[in-house]
């Protein structure tokens, strides 16, 4: 008889995987539901990616709603802290690079807007593409000096330390420490074994090796997407013709001079068939090479990353090389029947823009925001629904700001970059409007200055400004310079303030790693 099914218990939840995303999600789920069954069980066998050792702003949301301090977790995971990050060569060889900083843009009557910027490159050619983010954002002055504080006294009356910083850290170490430190300790069971069976029915998954049961299933399963791609056959959509990487060679390397290596910013710089990463953190630096095997062999891939790390004097001698197939693109649906995916097994961005772990940590707030509707023990389909498309949406802007990245390359120097640089990313939208909006809408006008968006950031590092100085071409050009002065001097004062601030390795061991000299 149909309209009879009843709603989606979720009293008892399984997370099946470990690593970053599962324990995470075990930690977000009994943080706000500490009378629910929550159990994670995870194969002995397989070992974890690892990704997302690089995060973004965002993150810092997530932690708020887990009452997690950064003193908890930093000294634990091999953890620095991040205010920015750098892009090179990804216009031209030899480019320069370009910052998109965290935090706000600093703008007022006295100092102007971002558009005085324009006016300044327009009246000085010669102004470089770095200025940018160096005359806008009072973060970049932290960054060039490689210094960090808390700003307790509002010296720099817009850098907010808890707001506008975010982390490099160890993700495989923070998924075991919130497992010992976090799970755990609140009531989190743990279950080692390997699932040879899963069991089905009108509701989804029935059990896992005729064992397990749950109410609701989380999916941590990496690219394996072993509950939602495997069992339930839910589709999976490329993002191929967006985003041209899908495999990466990562490793990790010892520092040579860790006062000037630890910086507060991860760097991207593009090579022949792709772009490679540095993430320094705590003990090592992170780095690995994102490329297409489309253009190059693995073998060939990993001889060109070598060739780069040997450009930067990088003693790879005892790293340990692996490799990784990435499976580029998301689900149609994430949360399906008793199913939600978190992490690899929902979809994956390229690691461009440190969104490894990022929609980890969104698309959980976005579970427990339609758990916790009403009496907080069922699920409708209207919640599913709104999961999915909140959670599609994300994924989906994100995936097409990425893109930008490529978009907007002049590359031709290899056969890669030449047809990165000939692709037509409009023609290629994810939906009917949606890169129109990211790619042109968002290239002028309000949307293209919003201080929230990195657009502007990235355009302009690319070379596409979304400002047109003719249309707006100083009336009074002394009174321009005049006003391009007051925020050069304004910028100084930020240097100023900066210069005889910890760097950044002396303020790590002074305030997170205390006890590791």
């Amino acid at each position: 008889m149909s309209g009879t099914k009843k709603l989606m218990k979720t009293n008892k939840i399984t997370i099946l995987g470990g690593g970053s995303a599962g324990w995470m999600a075990a930690a977000t789920l009994i943080s706000q539901f500490p009378n629910k069954e929550i159990t994670v069980v995870e194969s002995p066998n397989i070992p974890t990616v690892g990704v997302g050792e690089s995060t973004l702003g965002y993150i810092n949301e997530w932690l708020d709603l887990l009452d997690i301090k950064d003193e908890d977790f930093m000294p634990h995971t091999d953890a620095s802290y991040k205010l920015s990050i750098r892009f090179e060569n990804f216009y031209k060889k030899g480019d320069g690079g370009f910052h998109y900083p965290f935090g706000s843009v600093v703008e007022n009557n006295k100092i102007g807007s971002k558009q005085l910027w324009f006016l300044k490159k327009y009246l000085n050619p010669d102004t470089p593409i770095t200025n940018y983010a160096d005359s806008l954002y009072q973060n970049m002055a932290l960054v060039n000096n490689n210094v960090l504080f808390k700003n307790e006294n509002k010296e720099l009356d817009t850098f907010n330390f808890k707001n506008d910083v975010a982390y490099h850290f160890d993700a495989t170490k923070f998924g075991l420490w919130l497992k010992e430190q976090y799970c755990k300790p609140r009531g989190v069971k743990h279950i080692l074994d390997d699932i040879v069976s899963i069991e089905q029915d009108e509701n989804g998954i029935k059990s896992l090796n005729e064992r397990y049961t749950a109410d609701l299933f989380i999916d941590c399963t990496g690219f394996k997407s072993v509950l939602l791609g495997n069992a339930l056959k839910e589709k999976f959509n490329s993002y191929s013709h967006l985003l041209p990487n899908n495999k990466a060679w990562a490793t990790r390397v010892p520092y040579k001079d860790k006062e000037k290596e630890l910086v507060p910013y991860t760097n991207c710089t593009a090579i022949e068939n792709g772009w490679v990463w540095n993430i320094p953190s705590w003990e090592r630096i992170g780095t690995g090479y994102v490329y297409s095997d489309k253009y190059v062999t693995d073998v060939e891939a990993l001889e060109e990353f070598k060739r780069h790390l040997d450009s930067k004097g990088t003693d790879y001698s005892k790293s340990q090389f692996k490799c990784i197939k990435m499976r580029v693109g998301r689900h149609d649906k994430l949360f399906v029947k008793n199913v939600c995916a978190i992490g690899l097994s929902a979809g994956f961005i390229e690691p461009l823009e440190s969104n490894g772990l990022l929609s980890v940590h969104e698309f959980l707030i976005n579970l427990i925001t339609v758990m916790k509707r009403g009496d907080e023990d069922t699920i409708s389909q209207w919640d599913r629904d709104n999961f999915n498309v909140e959670c599609c949406r994300f994924f989906d802007e994100f995936t097409e700001f990425v893109s930008l990245h490529y978009a907007l390359s002049h590359r031709d120097d290899t056969k890669y970059w030449k047809d990165v640089s000939n692709k037509s990313f409009y023609d290629n939208r994810l939906g009917d409007d949606s890169i129109k909006a990211d790619l042109l809408t968002k290239m002028s006008d309000y949307e293209w200055f919003k201080s929230d968006s990195g657009h502007h950031c990235v355009g302009v590092g690319l070379r596409y400004f979304g400002y047109d100085v003719f249309k707006n071409k100083p009336k009074d050009p002394e009174v321009t310079n005049l006003q391009i002065a007051l925020r050069e001097k304004e910028v100084n004062k930020w240097n100023i303030i900066c210069k005889d601030k910890p760097k950044l390795l002396q303020y790590l061991k002074q305030n997170i790693h205390t006890k590791v000299w």
